[in-house]
């Protein structure tokens, strides 16, 4: 299955943040949309970096509650991992395993156009085995 498949089935909507955004301000979005990353964007459109909860709680570790007064772009991820809509689920799935990443933004024609998170692959995967047990039960009992 490809990416574009997974963005049509989830929908391409993407929570973004600009790298000026105070840490409590991302907090707040973070909660709010109920995800865990957001991609930082200044425009929305282009890819700037992305930032977790992950970011969020190791710095917090290291800064204390000062880092709530910080920006988005002093804890973000610059080296962003990301994929095509034409990349398959196996690509990426091998992607977000090799470099231990949750969330990886999809651009085209370098434009952000999606998001993935390793829930929506996850999800993809269980669908598919659900559709393959459907078959091989359905040719047992015919």
């Amino acid at each position: 299955m490809k990416i574009a498949e997974v963005l049509r089935l989830k929908g391409s909507a993407v929570v973004t943040i600009t790298p000026e955004t105070p840490v409590s301000g991302l907090v707040d979005q973070l909660a709010q949309h109920g995800v865990g990353a957001l991609v930082v964007s200044a425009d929305g459109q282009s890819l700037d970096g992305i930032v977790s909860e992950r970011d969020v709680v190791r710095r917090l570790a290291a800064h204390g509650a000062g880092l709530l007064d910080h920006t988005v772009a002093d804890i973000m991820t610059r080296s962003v991992r990301t994929c095509g809509l034409k990349d398959t689920v196996d690509e990426l799935m091998a992607l977000m395993t090799e470099q231990r990443v949750r969330h990886v933004p999809v651009l085209e024609d370098g434009k952000l156009v999606g998001l993935v998170s390793i829930g929506d692959v996850v999800k993809q995967q269980i669908d598919v085995l659900k559709t393959e047990r459907d078959q091989l039960e359905a040719y047992i009992t015919t």
